[in-house]
């Protein structure tokens, strides 16, 4: 029905996430319709992002600079790491405007079902971050899945003989949730985390 070069985009598109075989064809078709300077200015966009972008060889997250701006910024506390998931992540927490410590990057968690071993993420750099002495305290901020608190876990425990305090972050119901619409797990949750109003 389409020609090869439109099928190909197609393909392409429809192997990002989220992204459907539906939605894979209305990027396509926009992107036909984008003038010559647009699309130039498109492909030379991915291009610098698979040349100028690398790990930041500190926290691990995305960077064009070594170190990155987060660890590169001394007004940031390197006693405390909070160890998240992805870079994505990163931009999470950052918009809370609460953290002021350094970040640490897994890329991914441990999942035996899906072949991901700790040798797969990055344990042993956050081990040799914690190692190096100045770390008073690791913030576990995986997601609240699974894998998630079978990682946390599973760092706490390679993390326990550096004498560090390990700390997790509370999950719990979200701000404007109704008590009737929240699972067990996170009632459960939520009352563990519970912490004292002081007036």
């Amino acid at each position: 029905m389409y020609a090869p070069p439109i099928l190909k985009l197609i393909d392409l598109f429809a192997k990002m996430p989220g992204v459907g075989r539906k939605s894979a064809v209305r990027l396509c078709f926009h992107v036909m319709s984008l003038p010559q300077k647009e699309c130039e200015e498109l492909i030379r966009a991915i291009s610098d992002v698979k040349e100028k972008i690398s790990l930041c060889e500190t926290c691990q997250s995305f960077t064009d600079t070594q170190p990155c701006k987060i660890c590169s910024d001394t007004r940031r506390s390197r006693k405390v790491i909070c160890v998240v998931e992805s870079p994505k992540d990163v931009s999470a927490m950052e918009k809370t405007h609460e953290f002021h410590g350094v970040y640490h990057v897994l890329h991914g968690v441990i999942s035996p079902i899906d072949g991901v071993g700790p040798e797969d993420i990055k344990v042993k750099e956050l081990l040799a971050r914690v190692a190096g002495g100045e770390v008073e305290e690791v913030i576990m901020a995986t997601n609240p899945t699974v894998e998630g608190e079978a990682t946390a876990l599973y760092l706490a425990k390679l993390l326990k003989p550096f004498d560090v305090k390990i700390t997790r972050i509370a999950h719990g119901i979200p701000v404007g949730g109704d008590l009737e619409f929240t699972d067990e797990i996170t009632l459960a949750r939520a009352m563990d985390g519970r912490r004292e109003i002081t007036v």
